[in-house]
């Protein structure tokens, strides 16, 4: 368990958490515009309970958040100062490298894979790739509902030599766990997804803002599916934290509610059983927080 790489938490109750204003349709891009040094203070605080990766505050620098024209005139500045500072978080660790991941998430809406349109997303993803190119080790293609999507991504960083993650969201409603296999928000099968992967050059494949519960038969999909091919790639996950009852609609939507249930210690040992089943890199997603962070990574390393 050692070797396990530890990932971040949810950006956005942490920011709140530490008093920045968060309203729709900005969400995260808000604190960005106007108390970008919480969101500094957000990484810091990843770091210090463990996190070897952080992940750029640049998921709702999208037009679906901030909109088209204001994407157009202040989106370049405000990607660029996402991934300013979380390098800068990363870079005031002292003792360990800590990496920092470019978030390229779903251009047209999380868990709206009907939405995707592939003649028009490299263009908004050629502008954050180039906003953020400077300042990251990795990229982190994230909630992505659709195959089609991770491709989309794969194209746009192909030409920068840095190595890709890809993670994908799942269904992950109660009928989901009675699915003869897991699949994407798509309706696409996991084995479809990691087939993809592996012949993508993805170095990593993830799953992530899904129920934590969902996501074991996934990581076994993918490594089985891995291994049959002889393929080496990482697998991840992060999950979230949303009610059950609120995880089917529109991501960006509201303010949706956490469990009550899912304590750090629980959500420890869900960590602890992903690794068990070969994931190699464990973190979370909305309102998983820096205690939840903390805690898997002592159980983790420790």
């Amino acid at each position: 368990m050692s070797k396990t790489r530890i990932l971040d938490g949810g950006m956005s109750r942490e920011l709140i958490r530490l008093g920045a204003e968060l309203r729709q349709p900005e969400w995260s891009a808000l604190a960005l515009m106007e108390t970008p040094h919480i969101v500094r203070q957000v990484h810091a605080d990843f770091i210090h309970a463990g996190a070897d990766v952080i992940t750029t505050n640049s998921y709702a620098l999208v037009p679906f958040h901030i909109g088209e024209e204001r994407f157009r005139s202040q989106g370049p500045a405000l990607i660029a100062l996402a991934g300013k500072l979380a390098r800068e978080a990363a870079d005031a660790q002292a003792g360990r490298k800590v990496l920092v991941a470019g978030s390229l998430p779903p251009i047209f809406g999380s868990y709206e894979p009907q939405r995707f349109d592939p003649a028009r997303a490299g263009e908004y993803l050629n502008v954050l790739v180039e906003g953020l190119a400077p300042h990251v080790d990795v990229w982190l293609g994230e909630t992505l509902s659709l195959i089609a999507e991770g491709d989309a991504v794969r194209a746009a960083v192909a030409a920068l030599g840095k190595p890709f993650w890809i993670s994908f969201t799942l269904e992950d409603g109660d009928e989901a766990l009675s699915l003869d296999e897991p699949r994407l928000r798509s309706g696409e099968t996991v084995a479809a997804a990691a087939a993809w992967a592996a012949g993508s050059g993805a170095q990593a494949l993830l799953f992530n803002c899904s129920r934590p519960e969902v996501m074991r038969r996934a990581v076994e999909t993918a490594s089985a599916l891995f291994q049959r091919k002889g393929v080496t790639i990482d697998i991840g996950v992060y999950a979230n934290a949303f009610e059950a009852e609120e995880s089917d609609g529109g991501a960006n939507e509201t303010l949706h509610g956490t469990r009550d249930d899912l304590t750090d210690d629980r959500y420890s040992h869900f960590a602890c059983e992903w690794v068990e089943a070969g994931a190699t890199i464990v973190g979370g997603c909305c309102g998983i927080g820096a205690k939840h962070i903390h805690k898997l990574a002592h159980s983790l390393k420790g």
